[in-house]
């Protein structure tokens, strides 16, 4: 089989059987077939691959001037294509979990204070239809933790008012259920009542969030929006930072680990510890603050 035909089925196995992300299977496809080049030029055949080829091949990786978290991108993608190569048979065992995937320096998220999300929500201009949309759309993307794919693609068929809950479509095909406060309830309600229905004008929209002729909205236009909103509030944020505030929120309230990762939709738990990073952070500073003011 040729280092295409291979690359092919195994993107498709990615897919299909693993459920990944279109996103994580380009990514994990390109490294695979980085790594599949270098067995040509060097002339190894794959089933005679060894750990030790696998360690000189990420060592040349990381001396041709690969970053730590290129370093564990890639070796997250050749773990899959050993995954594979196994379950077809290619492979006995996955010699590539016997790697160390680097540490990479995590940077931790930017957040909002629930003072600074209030001060860039008041910010809207709800003097216009769009305004009140963004209201709405701004006030359930920080009430739920939604990342900007899934606000676009939210229908309004899967909110339910009543019970104050959203069906949410996210990342690799998975579905969770997410709950929304009052304050969202209350701009959504307004915004499904008084504004949506001159946006659509009679038309059959199954987005929730339409735009200014009536469309869902696109990601590129929730980013314009809130960059109009940023300057008019003073706010420096991006959409995602609302995500990372809700939550660091929950997390500071006292919710527990487990609760935030079912509702941020993450599939491992280790995604979600880094807001643990940022409460514990958030807590040293104060602490810091409240010290050093007392022992002046």
């Amino acid at each position: 089989m040729t280092i295409d035909g291979l690359l092919n089925q195994f993107y498709s196995d990615l897919i299909l059987v693993k459920r990944s992300s279109v996103q994580t299977a380009l990514t994990y496809k390109l490294s695979s077939q980085e790594f599949l080049n270098w067995l040509v030029t060097e002339r190894i055949k794959l089933k005679d691959v060894t750990v030790q080829n696998l360690m000189y091949y990420f060592l040349k990786r990381k001396t041709d001037g690969c970053s730590e978290i290129t370093l564990a991108k890639d070796i997250s993608g050749v773990r899959a294509l050993g995954d594979y190569l196994v379950r077809k048979n290619y492979w006995t065992e996955n010699i590539a979990l016997l790697l160390d995937r680097p540490k990479a320096a995590h940077n931790l998220p930017k957040v909002l204070s629930p003072e600074q999300v209030d001060a860039l929500l008041s910010g809207i201009d709800t003097s216009t239809l769009c305004g009140k949309r963004d209201e709405a759309l701004f006030e359930l993307i920080y009430s739920c933790g939604l990342r900007i794919s899934e606000a676009c693609d939210l229908k309004i068929i899967n909110v339910h008012m009543d019970e104050r809950l959203i069906l949410v479509h996210g990342k690799g095909d998975k579905e969770r259920i997410v709950p929304f406060g009052d304050r969202a309830a209350e701009k959504l309600e307004k915004y499904i009542k008084d504004v949506r229905p001159e946006l659509v004008k009679g038309r059959n929209v199954p987005e929730l969030f339409v735009n200014y002729q009536g469309k869902g909205i696109s990601r590129k236009g929730v980013w314009k929006r809130f960059q109009e909103l940023e300057k008019m509030s003073g706010v420096e944020a991006k959409v995602h930072t609302l995500r990372h505030s809700f939550a660091t929120h929950l997390l500071s309230g006292g919710a527990d680990l487990r609760s935030v990762q079912e509702l941020l939709g993450h599939s491992d738990l280790a995604t979600t510890q880094i807001y643990t990073h940022v409460t514990a952070e958030e807590l040293e500073v104060a602490h810091d603050k409240y010290f050093r003011n007392h022992s002046e």
